[in-house]
């Protein structure tokens, strides 16, 4: 007797599979790695973007997985991940760890086939850091988010390497701009479910709990983002024009930090969590409008 294929279960399968690469997250990543990508070339190759938008978020998905394979006990634990596939045993461990592996092996092929070596280790090295350095860190204190935020400042560079094939001072930058960003941004999410954190025996904060002290800590990684983003000016990468908008944004995003250190309420980080949310895309944007 013929077994009938029961497509709700392949669709079940399929929407899992989609979730365990966090493609929201993932899908940010690929932005600012296109947008170092364009920001390096004088003509656009819309198929090279294809490619690398694809190989990016391979690479991503899998260091994604990687992650939520070590933190299967402790996404049990968080009310906003134990709907995730593997807490929920929609897919099993060697489901998720083959997956990875496929998406790995793809996005390392794509880079090296149609990029270069170089950008392809960077983007190896950036899985590295996030999914067996960082995850792991995340249980022994707030240096995990240090590491983390070097693969997460990585894409843009790996954009600009996987289109010049030479590392600088420019792709350093670009680096730089996103590394900062990372604090605030990452802070005011660790705010807002720093009890769900402590659960799981997880700390996200620069501070032991939501008190003007972590607010003041956030206040002054922020205010790197202001003389930073003046540099690709400064290098002759952009105009005049990007640089005053980038210092604009970040004298506001700095302003919503002043404004969690006076509150220290879970309102004022939300705020502060979506105006980091719109200040990345919008500087890069900008300088990809403005660049020399």
């Amino acid at each position: 007797m013929e077994k009938v294929l029961d497509w709700s279960i392949v669709n079940e399968k399929a929407k899992a599979y989609i979730e365990l690469i966090k493609l929201k997250l993932t899908l940010a990543v690929v932005f600012s790695g296109v947008f170092g990508y364009c920001l390096a070339v004088d003509q656009v190759s819309w198929w090279k973007i294809a490619v690398l938008s694809i190989a990016s978020i391979s690479i991503t998905g899998a260091a994604n997985i990687i992650n939520q394979i070590i933190e299967k006990e402790s996404d049990k634990v968080m009310k906003r991940t134990a709907v995730r596939p593997l807490p929920t045993g929609r897919l099993s461990v060697n489901e998720a760890a083959a997956f990875a592996f496929i998406l790995f092996g793809l996005g390392c092929f794509l880079f090296v086939e149609f990029f270069n070596v170089r950008a392809a280790a960077l983007a190896v090295l950036s899985l590295l850091l996030y999914g067996f350095v960082y995850t792991p860190l995340k249980r022994k204190g707030q240096i995990a988010v240090f590491v983390g935020a070097l693969p997460g400042a990585f894409p843009p560079m790996i954009g600009w390497v996987a289109a010049t094939n030479h590392f600088g001072w420019t792709p350093g930058i670009l680096f730089a701009i996103q590394f900062f960003w990372q604090f605030p941004h990452f802070w005011a999410i660790g705010w807002l479910a720093f009890d769900e954190y402590k659960k799981a025996g997880i700390q996200m904060m620069p501070g032991d709990g939501k008190t003007t002290e972590t607010a003041f800590r956030i206040m002054i990684y922020t205010l790197f983002l202001i003389p930073v983003g003046w540099l690709p000016y400064l290098l002759g990468m952009t105009g005049i024009n990007s640089a005053l908008v980038a210092m604009v944004g970040g004298i506001l995003f700095l302003a919503q930090t002043f404004h969690l250190m006076r509150t220290c309420t879970d309102k004022a980080a939300l705020q502060m969590m979506f105006g980091s949310l719109l200040y990345l895309p919008v500087v890069q944007i900008v300088y990809l409008l403005d660049k020399v």
